[in-house]
């Protein structure tokens, strides 16, 4: 068993539930808000006994933690019914939620002391992410307060930070224990194996990624009107 500290722990709870309440602000669906706690719960559980954590099964269950929520987010923007919801999301709130990335690199840089994933997954490393939630609470000032700048550099800058997304998620996969782990041998990322921070490829990378998706999408159909 890991040796994860309490305040790491909270630290990371605390996070999920901020996220949590950042897309409910953005949605306004209480259906939706039900329906992420479920799957939560139903991860934290097959967190809490162990399930993640074997490396020595085929497909590998590093799978599940990231897949379901990407299919789904993915299965969402295709899906014309869902359409309606997602361009219906609050902008504001959407760019905003970003800023929970700054909290989420720092647990991860705690969670790398404590030997549970490599260096390079942090800001430390190869880890650029946290520079999306620093400047998230800037360009909605820039953009929605002051409107010095207007939607298409919204738009570019939703693009970059999704790039950003990308890059730490390729870091994340190929430092897993799988059959296709490319680095960090020797610290490899087992941290999101581990109740609570499995919340985070099955919770909040879904949720960040759907928000930028969304985002983009509203952005592009409003460029064509």
């Amino acid at each position: 068993m890991a040796e994860i500290s309490m305040i790491t722990s909270f630290g990371f709870i605390l996070t999920t539930i901020i996220t949590l309440w950042l897309f409910f602000k953005a949605s306004k669906s209480k259906k939706v808000l039900y329906g992420i706690l479920i799957w939560a719960t139903i991860v934290a559980v097959l967190g809490l006994l162990g399930f993640y954590q074997k490396v020595d099964t085929f497909p590998p269950r590093f799978i599940f933690l990231l897949a379901p929520g990407v299919i789904f987010v993915l299965l969402l923007l295709l899906n014309k019914k869902s359409r309606n919801f997602i361009d219906n999301l609050n902008l504001k709130w959407l760019t905003l939620l970003h800023t929970i990335r700054i909290p989420v690199e720092i647990v991860l840089y705690y969670v790398f002391l404590e030997g549970l994933i490599p260096g390079l997954m942090t800001f430390d490393g190869y880890n650029y992410d946290i520079i999306s939630g620093l400047t998230a609470p800037i360009i909605y000032y820039l953009v929605f307060v002051k409107e010095i700048l207007n939607k298409k550099f919204l738009l570019i800058w939703n693009f970059i930070t999704l790039a950003l997304l990308v890059n730490i998620l390729s870091i994340a996969i190929l430092s897993a224990q799988t059959p296709i782990q490319k680095f960090a041998f020797d610290q490899p990322n087992v941290g999101v194996t581990y109740f609570p921070f499995v919340w985070l490829p099955t919770v909040i990378v879904p949720i960040v990624l759907f928000s930028h998706l969304a985002s983009i999408r509203q952005l592009l159909v409003s460029q064509k009107e």
